[in-house]
């Protein structure tokens, strides 16, 4: 161990605790409140914690400790990565930061209070999904469809602007720009990324194509349209990123009255992962300004975890809140022995991979019989159904995936481009959704993380890959079936992948709890094959 670096970090590392605590509690505040004054400590708040990482003299220390070869013990070695990539995208003059931290939060402060007109009223998210799910005429759909992409309008050219002031930072600091950047500081080489990308894009065309044609031909007799007249507002899901729960499998009814938190609590702790602190703290049912959205969140990496959800008693609800516990409970189970620096996940797309698997079980025949007591006659003549929904929204979310990280590469590399067009150029080619015609709306921009979670869509793509990997790791460690009661299930992925946070890289991570490094074999064995 080196003595130096440990008396650097005992200096830095509890500011840091400090100072990111009072920014994941404004940004809890901002998000679930919505005031002026709350945007206003939340730029505060981060604007203090990215000037303690453009600390130009302590940087300059960390090179020194990175060049000199000498830092050998792991759990040091991994605390000088990660500093030392924090402290190297943030190396711009104050102004900059502040003026960086502003433009962030008007943004995420425009999507938490923006409500849709429609009608003549205002609507949230979830009307305007109730809408998209109920309603028959095509007419009245696409006002709902168009609805929900009237916030694009509002934050568009605030996005170009932050996307331009990023870019300018990037290429300050030596990089392409802010994209290559991002995808550099958390250890994800460019190129191999987006050859597996690219991989997916083409082993899943084919499948995709076929099974949207049946989703279609189904829309098309439901709507009482020609198969060719389908168009974005006939899917459920504005973005189309979600099966619509057409047919026998749509799940929806058995959800009614069931009790979405209560499900969640019992799932968990079905297999050892209790929630019930989480869920104490958190904000789940919908609210006047309000975040419409959903996320996981650690305040402090001490036992302070919470999950904000917008829940209804709809399978889209069960499975967000399956998801965000997901999320949660990465974080609750992470070794709190470890150094505060390392209380975290190796990379997103972990922890994502994990929200993934179990949003995936409102559609797992065995998750229904024993979470949901459905009776085994009943899940029995679900089950094609189930199968073949599971497998289609998997695909329609991989292709949905490549639309928006195709999109906002494209948005990194020339923001001022004819970014309306490109985006229905890319939903035409990889989503098989035909472009409404005369439509000139910036529609890419309604998609909340492409203006307040930049680069991160990649990560949900890995997520699903690496889900199913380590599904697969849990069905050869603890026996075959499902992870429903399994407590050896909740014990595997304890050990395995939450408790060693980020003591080792992500790669790392994944070839000891699983034998292989990342690899689509497994996805591609469960939804392509």
């Amino acid at each position: 161990m080196n003595n130096g670096f440990q008396q650097f970090l005992n200096r830095v590392a509890p500011e840091i605790a400090h100072r990111l605590t009072a920014v994941n509690e404004a940004y809890w505040r901002l998000t679930t409140r919505g005031a002026p004054e709350d945007e206003e400590a939340y730029i505060r708040q981060k604007g203090a914690l990215l000037e303690l990482f453009s600390n130009r003299e302590d940087f300059e220390t960390l090179r020194t400790f990175r060049d000199s070869g000498e830092i050998t013990d792991q759990l040091q070695a991994r605390q000088l990565t990660i500093l030392y990539h924090h402290f190297l995208r943030n190396q711009i003059d104050r102004e900059s930061t502040r003026e960086l931290v502003r433009r962030e939060a008007e943004i995420e402060s425009r999507f938490t209070n923006f409500r849709a007109a429609y009608q003549g009223r205002k609507v949230s998210n979830n009307d305007l999904a109730e809408i998209l799910l109920r309603e028959k005429r095509s007419d009245k759909r696409r006002e709902a469809w168009e609805a929900g992409k009237q916030i694009g309008r509002e934050v568009a050219e605030k996005i170009r602007d932050l996307v331009k002031f990023r870019n300018r930072i990037a290429r300050n600091l030596g990089f392409a720009d802010f994209y290559s950047m991002s995808l550099s500081l958390e250890e994800m080489d460019e190129t191999e990324l987006f050859a597996t990308l690219k991989n997916l894009e083409e082993l899943t065309g084919g499948p995709f194509a076929g099974m949207k044609s049946e989703l279609d031909e189904t829309l098309a007799a439901g709507f009482g349209v020609r198969k060719e007249e389908i168009q974005p507002w006939h899917y459920s899901d504005p973005f189309f990123q979600e099966v619509p729960p057409t047919g026998e499998a749509g799940l929806d009814g058995y959800f009614a009255g069931k009790g979405i938190v209560e499900l969640g609590r019992r799932f968990y702790r079905g297999i050892g992962l209790e929630v019930d602190d989480i869920l104490a703290r958190s904000d789940l049912f919908e609210r006047e300004g309000k975040d419409q959205h959903a996320y996981s969140t650690d305040i402090d990496r001490e036992g302070d975890v919470r999950v904000l959800t917008n829940l209804r008693p709809t399978e889209l609800s069960m499975n967000t809140l399956l998801h965000e516990l997901g999320h949660a409970v990465y974080s609750k189970y992470i070794d709190r022995q470890l150094p505060y620096l390392l209380r975290d996940e190796p990379h997103l797309f972990v922890t994502e991979a994990i929200a993934m698997m179990m949003g995936r079980l409102t559609r797992d025949p065995d998750w229904l019989k024993k979470v949901l007591n459905l009776k085994a006659e009943e899940v029995a003549q679900l089950t094609p159904a189930l199968a073949w929904r599971l497998r289609l929204g998997e695909l329609i979310f991989i292709r949905w995936g490549l639309v928006v990280k195709d999109g906002e590469r494209e948005l990194y590399r020339d923001p001022d481009q004819d970014l309306d067009t490109l985006w229905w150029d890319l939903a035409e080619r990889l989503q098989y959704v035909k472009r409404p015609e005369g439509r000139k709306a910036p529609d890419w921009a309604a998609k909340i993380h492409i203006g307040t979670t930049p680069v991160y869509y990649q990560n949900y793509i890995l997520g699903a890959v690496a889900a199913s990997q380590i599904q697969a790791a849990i069905q050869r460690e603890v026996g075959a079936g499902g992870i429903a009661g399994n407590r050896e299930a909740g014990r595997f992925l304890v050990e395995k992948i939450f408790r060693p946070g980020a003591a080792g890289a992500w790669n790392d991570l994944l070839r000891k709890a699983t034998g292989q490094p990342l690899t689509p074999e497994y996805f591609v064995k469960q939804f392509v094959a």
